[in-house]
């Protein structure tokens, strides 16, 4: 049973959906699922997950309303970028992440 203080996604930005439906179904498969295995942690669980390297992007400054953004690994080949805003990860952007494709990590 999911409780209250669990993730809450936001999938509806739309470059996050364009990102998404240009990977091939294989791979926007295993994004689907890795979402929905992050819609089943708490957000404590999600900051210290070893496994999506939650991450805070210095280098953007966040508008007024948002905390900061963030980085984080949705699945090995593939990084997404987000803020949080309460109980909701807002999911602005998933991208191919190069380090991993040259081995770089």
């Amino acid at each position: 049973m999911r409780s209250a203080k669990n993730v809450q996604l936001d999938l509806n930005d739309p470059f996050f959906l364009e990102s998404w439906f240009a990977l091939e179904s294989a791979e926007a498969e295993r994004v689907r699922a890795a979402f929905e295995k992050i819609h089943k942690l708490s957000w404590a669980d999600l900051y210290k997950s070893k496994g999506l390297r939650w991450e805070k992007v210095e280098s953007i400054p966040a508008p007024p309303h948002i905390d900061a953004f963030y980085t984080f690994r949705v699945t090995a080949s593939v990084k997404g970028v987000a803020y949080r805003d309460g109980n909701f990860l807002r999911v602005m952007k998933i991208q191919p992440d190069h380090d991993a494709t040259y081995g770089k990590k």
